[in-house]
C-alpha cells in the first residue's frame, strides 16, 4: 500500500509583514514644538506597533525624511526589534518630490517590499510646500506599478501647509481626507488614529492570508498582496 500523506502539506505559512513607509517633512519651518512633537507621536506608534506581532503578521517600519536632504532614517525594521527612536532634526527645505521617489523605489523593489507582505501603509506629513518637482513623482506613485496599490495618509501641520498637494496624494482612496492639525498638539491624534487603523489591517488581511494555501508557492509570492 502506498503511503500518500504528505508531511509538507501541513508547514505553517510564514509570518507576514505589514510595511508601514512614514514620510516625514523635517523642513525648518518644522523647528520648535512641531518637531517635538513629532518626534514622541512617531516613538509612542512604533512602541504600539511592538505589542501587535501575532502569528500571521507583524509590521514593519521605514522612516524618510525631507528637509536639508532626503535620508533614509530607518529602513524597514520590525517594530518588536526597534531598539530606540533616533530623534529627528529640522532643517532646510522641503523636497517632498524626491523623498516620493525614494519611497517608490523601496515599494518597487521585491527584496525590500516582498510581494508576500501585506498591503503597505503609506504615511505622508508635512508643514509646508514642496520645494523641488514633485508632480511627475507623486503621480508614478500613485498611479504606476506596486505603490498604486499603497494604502495612503496624509497630515497637514499648520495653516500653511499646501492641502492642494496632500490631497492628490491620497486621491482614489474612499473617505480619505487630509488630517489637518492646526497646532502641534494635534499630530499625537492623527498617529493615534492611524495606529488603530494599521492594528485593523494587521488583523483582517493577517487572518484572510493565513486561510490561504501555501503549497506550491515561490518564495517571493505566497499570495500577499502585490500577488
Amino acid at each position: 500500500m502506498i503511503d500518500l500523506f504528505d508531511p509538507s502539506k501541513y508547514v505553517a505559512p510564514p509570518v507576514r509583514p505589514l510595511p508601514v513607509i512614514l514620510l516625514l517633512d523635517v523642513s525648518g519651518s518644522m523647528l520648535g514644538e512641531k518637531i517635538d512633537t513629532l518626534n514622541k507621536a512617531v516613538d509612542t506608534m512604533i512602541k504600539a506597533f511592538a505589542t501587535e506581532a501575532s502569528l500571521e503578521s507583524e509590521i514593519t517600519v521605514s522612516v524618510i525624511t525631507f528637509g536639508e536632504k532626503v535620508t533614509l532614517h530607518m529602513p524597514y525594521t520590525q517594530a518588536s526589534k526597534v531598539s530606540g527612536w533616533i530623534p529627528l532634526q529640522a532643517g532646510g527645505g522641503t523636497p517632498m518630490g524626491t523623498a516620493m521617489r525614494m519611497a517608490k523605489d523601496m515599494i518597487e523593489d521585491k527584496n525590500m517590499t516582498p510581494s508576500r507582505g501585506l498591503t503597505p501603509q503609506v504615511v505622508l506629513v508635512s508643514d509646508g510646500q514642496p520645494t523641488d518637482k514633485w508632480e511627475i513623482p507623486l503621480n508614478e506613485f500613485i498611479n504606476g506599478g506596486r505603490s498604486s496599490k499603497c494604502n495612503r495618509f496624509t497630515m497637514a501641520i499648520g495653516k500653511d501647509a499646501d492641502i492642494g498637494v496632500l490631497q492628490r496624494f491620497i486621491a482614489g482612496i474612499p473617505a480619505r481626507s487630509v488630517f489637518i492639525a492646526e497646532d502641534a498638539g494635534k499630530i499625537h491624534e492623527f498617529f493615534e488614529q492611524f495606529t488603530m487603523e494599521t492594528f485593523e489591517k494587521s488583523r483582517s488581511q493577517g487572518s484572510n492570508q493565513a486561510q490561504k494555501p501555501a503549497a506550491g508557492a515561490p518564495p517571493d509570492d505566497g499570495g500577499g498582496f502585490f500577488s
